[in-house]
């Protein structure tokens, strides 16, 4: 298996397996007293360390959740609540249009059940959210917003947002920011305390840490009423993660120019295939708060006259695995939310591939989907084709 859908999860990297292996070994519940518990506890102090540090947070500001869309529940809903308490006026949440479902169905359960107003900030058709959009935004009724979130870069297209420039933004008008660094910890230099942001969630499976387990980097100044109340960590989780977040920090400057050159690869020889093929989002070379415009590993791209979950079964079956730009919801295909907003047409959002590398990626990888891009997409036309003439003559 070639294995591109490294942006959804990627596998567990070894140190991080060590780590996780001699945690299970250990008898004791963090929260005892007696010695087998302090000894769990001194585990879970030392990766709240280890984390904060690779993070540029304190250790008081690090709160371990059970993964990205915990964390991301956590930060919306507990931020909405305290600040509402503290003020009932503050019921306007600010959300960019291209945020994950994490944070837009939080958001949009707040309106459904506890009368927020959700509001989506626009994007360019890069993805990204400009300072002076949300500014424009917040200034319509800034005693009425409760927080803003802003994805740091985004998991379909790659495309990475200002997120400094937005939180100064935010701060201008008295309103915290949290961003989903889920795509970008482990990658990009993810400094919490440099990056101005209030509140950070992330996710350990999305960078060589295990699943269920996550952080929420939370300012000390800021007010968050809790989701879940009572129990312990998750010792051999928390330790797996402090292992794979040192490891993904530390390697990240000699990894991402790796996997940048892995992915203009794969653009280039795509776009050599199936020259009328589309890169979505921003195109790189460009810069971000001192970073790249682009995360290094992913590629997304648009195919005219394909559907992009045909696409994705054709590759499977040449053995790639990545991934359509499209969501499903109970079988039905859906246009991406991400490229719509980016303002694509339907039929465009429909026929993309994301292609995403990882710890694991090799040129070969490039090869493989060279090799097999051309016959996949051609045969995606064909059916494509066959089904609009069958659509057609029922029509009739």
């Amino acid at each position: 298996m070639t294995y591109l859908d490294h942006a959804a999860t990627t596998p567990m990297l070894p140190g991080a397996v060590v780590a996780m292996r001699a945690a299970m070994t250990c008898t004791g519940a963090a929260s005892s007293r007696h010695s087998a518990g302090r000894a769990a506890s001194r585990v879970v102090e030392e990766s709240r360390s280890a984390i904060a540090a690779g993070l540029g947070a304190r250790p008081s500001e690090v709160v371990f959740t059970g993964g990205g869309t915990a964390g991301a529940n956590q930060a919306v809903k507990g931020i909405f609540w305290a600040r509402r308490a503290a003020d009932p006026r503050r019921t306007r949440v600010l959300v960019s249009a291209t945020e994950h479902h994490a944070v837009t169905e939080a958001a949009e359960w707040l309106a459904r059940h506890q009368g927020a107003e959700l509001e989506r900030v626009a994007v360019d058709t890069c993805g990204r959210v400009y300072p002076e959009v949300l500014r424009a935004a917040l200034a319509a009724a800034p005693h009425r917003v409760a927080l803003v979130s802003v994805m740091w870069a985004n998991n379909e297209v790659g495309t990475v947002n200002p997120i400094r420039e937005l939180a100064a933004v935010a701060h201008e008008f008295d309103v915290p920011l949290h961003t989903d660094a889920v795509q970008a910890a482990g990658v990009l230099p993810v400094d919490f305390a440099r990056c101005g942001a209030d509140a950070l969630t992330l996710t350990g499976h999305k960078l060589g840490g295990p699943h269920g387990q996550g952080v929420l980097l939370l300012s000390r100044e800021l007010a968050c009423v809790p989701l879940l109340h009572g129990g312990g960590e998750n010792v051999p989780a928390v330790a797996a993660l402090a292992a794979a977040i040192r490891h993904a920090v530390a390697a990240a400057p000699r990894r991402a120019p790796e996997l940048t050159r892995l992915r203009d690869e794969l653009v280039g020889r795509v776009l050599a295939e199936v020259p009328d093929a589309v890169v979505n989002g921003d195109r790189g070379g460009g810069c971000v708060d001192g970073g790249p415009s682009r995360l290094p590993g992913i590629a997304h791209l648009s195919f005219p006259g394909c559907e992009g979950d045909s696409l994705v079964v054709l590759m499977d079956a040449r053995g790639i695995a990545c991934s359509t730009g499209s969501a499903c919801t109970a079988g039905v295909p859906r246009p991406s939310h991400v490229l719509r907003a980016m303002g694509a047409c339907d039929a465009v959002a429909r026929g993309s591939l994301r292609f995403s590398f990882g710890h694991t990626s090799t040129a070969a990888d490039v090869a493989a989907v060279a090799r097999a891009i051309g016959p996949v997409v051609q045969r995606a036309r064909s059916a494509g084709h066959a089904a609009g003439i069958r659509r057609a003559v029922a029509a009739r």
